[in-house]
């Protein structure tokens, strides 16, 4: 469940989140359950390690489709196109 007063996630709420609900699974790190947290995970994108970040930018294209979400950055639609499966 989210806190009221923010769109932060508690911490059971973030456990029971599937590991394709991250945009860094392996680390359960940036959760996007839902439209709101796909903008976020953009917003804070440039934090993550450029090792990182084309996964992270391919999986919020994904949950950006999947949400009805316009993702307005140009380094994430950039790092998005050097990510290899």
């Amino acid at each position: 469940m989210k806190s009221k007063k923010t769109d932060k996630l508690s911490t059971d709420y973030k456990k029971k989140l599937r590991p394709s609900d991250f945009g860094i699974p392996e680390e359960r790190d940036y959760p996007m359950p839902d439209a709101a947290h796909v903008r976020a995970a953009e917003s804070y994108f440039r934090y993550a390690s450029d090792e990182k970040k084309p996964g992270l930018a391919h999986r919020i294209l994904l949950k950006a489709r999947k949400y009805g979400v316009n993702v307005e950055s140009d380094t994430v639609i950039e790092w998005a196109g050097k990510y290899k499966k």
